[in-house]
């Protein structure tokens, strides 16, 4: 992928899991991330980056992981790559 560390992979699973807090407050958020070696990360994440981030995962878009960034990529958001078509 240009631009994009050799360690970048595709992403297989997305959670968001999320700690509530003892007085009331937003609590904590943090993203699971499986990419499709079964590598998992785990990045804290605040409430408004998780729902933009869940909106590009439920649109029709192919989501990769560069752990180097660490920086999640989410293609294909306007046209398509040869290697962002479906395997």
């Amino acid at each position: 992928m240009p631009g994009a560390s050799t360690h970048t992979r595709r992403v297989k699973s997305l959670n968001a899991n999320w700690t509530p807090s003892p007085d009331g407050g937003d609590g904590q958020f943090e993203l699971m991330i499986v990419t499709d070696d079964d590598e998992r990360h785990m990045i804290p994440a605040s409430p408004g980056s998780v729902a933009a981030i869940v909106g590009l995962a439920t649109a029709e878009t192919v989501l990769v992981w560069d752990p180097d960034g660490p920086t999640l990529i989410c293609a294909n958001v306007i046209g398509e790559m040869p290697w962002t078509r479906q395997r």
